[in-house]
């Protein structure tokens, strides 16, 4: 077991693809370098991890509904490592899985009832902080307006006083036409202290969407409400360790 782990830890540390970005939903919003204090730089491997998780849920589900491996925790992670060829997705399924049960891990991934944040958690290799907090202290929206076209930038900052659990920033746009377009980005443990985020909304129709699959926003004129989480675990789980941290609200107009 112990070098098991050992060996999928050294193989996390190799991975440097795993992407910061949690729970895409939008090509239109890109997250920028920020001016502000940001969590020291550290060897982790909470972002490979969510990055593996990711990738190991929708198989496992693949797995349960189509061949009906149920027998184990060993025999249903070893079948996810031999479908994706992958023994690191296999070591971390296993870490999770004889924490849960069998059964219980099975009737999560079911219900689609598990989050990477929870489950690189359960795996402990994401930190927990269950005395986190985090208040935001600036939001702006610039510009106000704009045609379609434009590229808005959501300028903000939050303040920890006792830092923060592996959480979730996660932005929702609710626009005229009642389409919701979002992302959710990663936010690593910190410590005390004040970090700050840009994001940007380009105002232009998703390249990667696609109309005959799902309901592509087209940016019309209009007033655009946006709502921006930060989280300890993933905003709206409801897995132990999860939480709204704070939530700050603005909009911007399209004039044509």
């Amino acid at each position: 077991m112990y070098k098991a782990l050992t060996c999928v830890l050294i193989a996390l540390v190799g991975i440097t693809s795993a992407s910061n970005v949690f729970n895409v939903k939008s090509y239109n919003i890109q997250q920028v370098a920020s001016p502000f204090a940001q969590p020291e730089l550290r060897l982790t491997l909470c972002p490979a991890c969510i990055d593996i998780a990711d990738r190991s849920i929708n198989v496992l589900l693949e797995l349960i509904l189509d061949t009906g491996i149920i027998g184990s925790c060993s025999a249903l992670c070893q079948a996810l490592g031999q479908k994706t060829g992958s023994a690191i997705l296999a070591t971390v399924c296993d870490l999770v899985c004889d924490v849960v049960g069998i059964d219980e891990f099975i009737k999560m991934i079911d219900k689609a009832d598990i989050d990477p944040i929870w489950y690189c958690e359960i795996a402990k290799m994401c930190p927990i902080n269950d005395h986190g907090d985090a208040k935001f202290t600036k939001f702006t929206i610039a510009p106000a307006s704009g045609p379609k076209g434009t590229t808005f930038t959501f300028d903000f900052a939050y303040t920890s006083v006792n830092g923060t659990g592996t959480g979730e920033l996660d932005i929702d746009i609710q626009c005229p036409d009642k389409i919701p377009i979002g992302t959710g980005f990663l936010l690593e443990a910190s410590k005390a202290g004040t970090y700050g985020q840009k994001v940007t909304v380009k105002a232009e129709p998703d390249p990667h969407c696609d109309p005959t699959q799902e309901m592509c926003e087209e940016w019309l004129p209009g007033t655009y409400n946006v709502t921006i989480q930060v989280c300890n675990g993933e905003c709206g789980s409801k897995h132990p360790h999860s939480a709204i941290y704070d939530t700050v609200k603005g909009s911007f107009v399209l004039t044509k």
